[in-house]
């Protein structure tokens, strides 16, 4: 069978629907604010700065799905139905579900999609993952079918809302109290309290094509367990976790806290939503692509021929402040001093020290999507005065490059490719030593260290090895001897010799940072698109929708895009100020900048 010829998203609520998701900006009206107001608690307004909403906007998504459609041509098609909810359920991908075919290779690269990176949220397939979307699922089928984790396998609303409101209904967990009825057909729902729904999305497996998986996960040895290669499990993290017992929190309560905020409502005219109203921050830890986005297409009215830009700066602006917030409640670090011999003289020291990295998330940390997502500890020693005796996780910021030295511990999952280079085991690099990020290709986990939530039981009924969920290279003790529960807490000793006369006391410190992408995932997506040809966007779609774009990539590749947004322009490199040839040195968006979440330190006597 042609691999174009699979299906590889043939479950749940397929293209074509009865009734067309709405835009998201059509929401915004009553959702966001009123009178020019955009109050920081309503939906639309908090969401429309999330990733959530700009999936489609997202550079390093555009780059990695050219990598995908290489490796195992028309998979975009798996890749895009999270993307681009808008454009994949409008048949806009490659399954038209109108009984028009589109054309498969353009249909997975994206081609198809109606509207710009630009552009507003009003009929454009760029808006990410949209309000309806979510407002419509439901937990079963048409005909009972149950509820699917993972894949954006998720059953739709298409049915008219109490069979007679002309269009679904927008669900959520709120019911109005009397007196006050929304302008739109609307019912509580249960569904969207429980993690449950926040998992229909976030395990991502190897896609189940209509033929089967299309990998699955083979051990170090090769053993071919049969087990659907697992890309992604926050969900099955967190439901393996404490955090999912009687008591426990949902995915909600921390990814969408309820506003405080005594004049909080959903709606403008709504009644008090004081407490009881979630906000839709949806952050995690990326700090940096928010940034890209709004810098990139919030305000394009001054490029010829765009649609002008999303605006919205100041969602953008928050996403960033909330995940950096979210960040610094994940984990504590603590330092405790094992061991210390002053130097004296001619006489060298020594000190060691331990430093404990607990995870306070209810997933493993970090977790999500692997490929260039990174933890690692910076451990410094200084003397009386200040002066930097020894230290561990050195990064230069200018070069985007972490030193990796004997003691350093960096928190990551690599997944790679059994026997790739005639190795007889798992495969992250190529045959030149490079890191190599081969998302629906990867068929075995060479290390995953993140640290445990708590609570954490790898073992499943259905996976009664833990393969999925267990550490990979690395060992997490049990809580107690037999458990099968893991401790939610990785420790690590350091040693450092500390040269004559140096004046003490010592000072140990650790610092705990999280990085979106690394160097080594921005120069691979670089290179792909050099080594495997791949076109400029505007060539590549051309004679499509909205082509030749007049935002974006343009006429480079979207991996060459991608490097160039993360590397900056050239040294020197200026633009026109507001005054006549100011100069003006564009300093771009950074090197996927490290943010620190937490820190311990320790002295000496």
């Amino acid at each position: 069978m042609s691999v174009l010829a699979i299906d590889f998203t043939p479950h749940g609520t397929q293209p074509g629907v009865l009734f067309s998701l709405l835009a998201s900006d059509s929401c915004g009206g009553c959702h966001s604010g009123s009178s020019g107001t955009s109050p920081n608690y309503r939906p639309h307004t908090t969401w429309s700065g999330s990733m959530m909403a700009n999936a489609t906007r997202d550079p390093l998504f555009w780059a990695a799905l050219d990598v995908a459609n290489k490796d195992v041509p028309g998979v975009g098609d798996f890749c895009l139905r999270c993307h681009t909810s808008a454009g994949w359920y409008g048949g806009r991908v490659v399954k038209s579900g109108f009984g028009v075919p589109n054309d498969p290779v353009k249909g997975a690269n994206g081609c198809l999609l109606e509207g710009s990176l630009d552009a507003t949220d009003f009929s454009n397939d760029f808006s990410g993952v949209g309000c309806q979307f979510c407002h419509r699922l439901v937990p079963n089928g048409p005909n009972g079918e149950p509820t699917m984790i993972g894949n954006a396998n998720v059953w739709l609303d298409d049915t008219e809302c109490n069979g007679t409101e002309g269009e679904p209904c927008r669900r959520g967990p709120y019911a109005y109290p009397g007196g006050f009825s929304p302008p739109h057909a609307w019912a509580q729902s249960s569904f969207h309290e429980q993690s449950t729904l926040c998992g229909s999305c976030h395990d991502v497996t190897t896609p189940i094509t209509d033929v089967g998986a299309l990998k699955t996960l083979k051990l170090a040895d090769g053993t071919d367990t049969s087990l659907p290669f697992p890309i992604e499990r926050t969900y099955s993290e967190w439901k393996q976790s404490s955090f999912s017992a009687p008591g426990g929190m949902t995915c909600q309560a921390c990814h969408m806290p309820d506003s405080e905020d005594p004049t909080a409502t959903a709606c403008s005219g709504g009644p008090s939503r004081t407490g009881n109203l979630p906000v839709h921050e949806f952050v995690g830890g990326n700090t940096w692509v928010p940034q890209i986005i709004k810098g990139e297409y919030a305000d394009t009215t001054g490029v010829p021929g765009s649609a002008g830009g999303v605006g919205r700066e100041a969602s953008f602006d928050r996403t960033v402040e909330w995940a950096r917030e979210l960040l610094m409640t994940a984990a504590d670090v603590d330092v405790s001093l094992l061991s210390y011999t002053p130097a004296s003289g001619g006489t060298a020291g020594a000190i060691s020290a331990r430093v404990r990295v607990t995870n306070n998330s209810g997933h493993k940390l970090p977790s999500g999507y692997a490929e260039g997502r990174r933890m690692w500890l910076n451990v410094q020693v200084r003397d009386l005065n200040g002066a930097l005796v020894f230290q561990s996780g050195i990064y230069d910021a200018s070069s985007a490059t972490l030193a990796l030295d004997p003691q350093l511990r960096i928190y990551e999952a690599l997944q790679g490719i059994w026997n790739r280079n005639g190795t007889g085991t798992c495969d992250a690099v190529d045959g030149l030593g490079r890191k190599i990020f081969h998302f629906v290709l990867n068929d075995c986990i060479a290390k995953d260290n993140r640290i445990p939530p708590s609570g954490l039981h790898p073992a499943t009924i259905d996976d009664p090895n833990g393969y999925e969920l267990r550490p990979v290279g690395a060992s997490y003790p049990e809580t107690t001897p037999g458990s099968g529960t893991l401790v939610n807490y990785d420790e690590g000793d350091y040693v450092a010799v500390i040269p004559p006369a140096t004046p003490g006391p010592m000072t140990v410190t650790a610092r705990l940072y999280y990085q979106t992408s690394s160097r080594e995932y921005l120069e691979f997506l670089r290179d792909q698109a050099v080594e495997r040809n791949i076109p400029g966007e505007n060539a590549m779609c051309a004679g499509e929708p909205g082509r030749p774009a007049v935002v974006g990539p343009m006429a480079r590749s979207r991996g060459a895009f991608a490097y160039q947004l993360w590397n900056g322009p050239p040294a020197g490199d200026r633009i026109f100020a507001h005054s006549f040839d100011d100069t003006v040195f564009q300093q771009g968006y950074g090197k996927s900048p490290p943010e620190s979440i937490a820190s311990g330190s320790v002295s000496t006597p």
